[in-house]
C-alpha cells in the first residue's frame, strides 16, 4: 500500500503542486505550477508550462538567462514558507520530538496546542496511515490554519488526524479511553496544568514530552512532575544547530545559526500505585527555599551557580588595583598581609 503523499513526492512536475525555485544566489521561491501563469522577479520571468512534466532537479532559465534549480520542497522547506497563524516548531525541534519521544508507526498520540500545523505534519508522517493523532488547540483560527497547511502538503485530510477545538484538559478524557495512548506531546504555556489529566490517558510506561520557551517554564513543569508522583525523573536539553560554509578550504562555521527555539522536557508514566525511586542526587543549597525565605527572592545558589568565596573577590580585586592604579581596595583589608612594596 502506498503511504498517504507518496504520489506526491514523485514522478514529473504536475500542475497544482508546489515547487521550489533557487537561483545562483541560494535565495528560494515557492510557487504552485498552474497552466498559463508565470513567475515574476525584477529580473526577468519564468513560464510555468516549461516545468509541468519535467523530472524533480531540473533546471530552467529565465527571460533574462538567470538559471533555476526546480525541486520539490522537502518537509523543512515547506514548514519554514508556509502560511503561519503561531509560530512554527522549528525543524530541529520537530526533529528532536519524534526520535526522543520514540513516535513510531501506528502509535496512539496526543498534541497541544496545534499552533501551524508544523509539528503536526511530522507526527503525522511518524505515526503513518495506521496511527492516531489527536490534536488540540483552543483557538479555532489557528486550527483552521493548521489543517489547511496540512491538507496542502500531503494532498488531502490526513486519515489519522483529528483536529479538536478546545481545551484539552476538558476534551482529552470525552476523546480518548483511560490507558489507550502511547505519547503525547504538549506545546503550552502552562503545561503543568495538564499533568493529571494526562496521566489518566497515558498507558502505562507511555512518555510526555514538552516543549517551553523559558527556563522558567522548565522549572515549574519539572517540579510539577516530580511532585505529581506518577512519573519518572524528568530529563530537559536544548538543541543548537549551526551550519557551516564549504567553499575549498575556505570551511568555517556559518555567521549565523538557529540559537534557542526552546527547552524539550520529557518523563515516562508509572504504573498504578507505582512510587518513583529516591532520587540520589543532592539538590543545590537554597533551590527549594527555606522556612521564612522568600523563594521569589532568587539568589545565584538558587540557579546552581558556583558563587567565589568573598575572600577571593577581595584578593583578586585587590591584585587588579594594584596592577591598574585604579580603585581604592585597601591592601590587606580581609586580614592578609599587604604586598610587599616593588623596588
Amino acid at each position: 500500500m502506498t503511504a498517504l503523499g507518496a504520489d506526491l513526492r514523485r514522478g514529473p512536475f504536475r500542475e497544482g503542486e508546489r515547487v521550489q525555485l533557487t537561483d545562483p544566489k541560494g535565495r528560494m521561491n515557492t510557487i504552485v505550477l498552474a497552466a498559463g501563469k508565470q513567475f515574476h522577479t525584477h529580473r526577468g520571468f519564468l513560464q510555468h508550462d516549461a516545468l509541468i512534466g519535467r523530472p524533480d532537479g531540473s533546471t530552467i532559465t529565465n527571460t533574462s538567462g538567470i538559471e533555476y534549480l526546480a525541486m520539490r520542497p522537502l518537509l523543512a522547506d515547506y514548514v519554514m514558507s508556509m502560511p503561519r497563524g503561531a509560530a512554527v516548531v522549528y525543524p530541529k525541534d520537530a526533529g528532536q520530538i519524534v526520535t526522543m519521544a520514540d513516535i513510531f508507526p501506528g502509535a496512539i498520540v496526543v498534541e497541544a496546542g496545534v499552533g501551524s500545523g508544523a509539528l503536526a505534519m511530522s507526527l503525522l508522517r511518524a505515526v503513518g496511515d495506521d496511527g492516531r493523532l489527536f490534536s488540540f488547540e483552543r483557538r479555532e483560527d489557528f486550527a483552521d490554519i493548521a489543517t489547511a497547511n496540512a491538507h496542502l502538503f500531503f494532498g488531502q485530510d490526513h486519515p489519522a488526524w483529528t483536529v479538536t477545538v478546545g481545551d484539552l484538559v476538558e476534551q482529552l478524557p470525552l476523546t480518548v479511553e483511560p490507558g489507550t495512548v502511547d505519547r503525547v506531546v504538549l506545546d503550552m504555556l502552562a503545561p503543568w496544568d495538564c499533568l493529571d489529566v494526562v496521566h489518566v490517558a497515558l498507558a502505562p510506561g507511555g512518555l510526555l514530552i514538552c516543549y517551553v520557551a523559558t527556563a522558567t517554564q522548565l522549572s515549574r513543569v519539572a517540579e510539577a512532575m516530580r511532585d505529581h508522583g506518577g512519573w519518572t525523573e524528568p530529563s530537559a536539553w536544548e538543541s543548537l544547530v549551526r551550519g557551516w560554509h564549504l567553499e575549498g578550504l575556505a570551511v568555517r562555521p556559518e555567521h549565523r545559526m538557529h540559537g534557542h527555539t526552546g527547552f524539550l522536557i520529557t518523563t515516562r508514566r508509572l504504573a498504578d500505585g507505582v512510587t518513583p525511586p529516591l532520587r540520589k542526587c543532592r539538590p543545590a543549597k537554597g533551590a527549594y527555599g527555606e522556612a521564612g525565605v522568600d523563594e521569589d527572592a532568587w539568589t545565584p545558589e538558587d540557579v546552581g551557580e558556583r558563587v567565589p568565596s568573598d575572600k577571593r573577590v577581595r584578593r583578586t580585586r585587590r591584585a587588579l588595583v594594584a596592577e591598574t592604579g585604579e580603585g581604592n581596595a585597601a591592601p590587606g583589608e580581609d586580614g592578609e598581609p599587604a604586598p610587599a612594596p616593588e623596588g
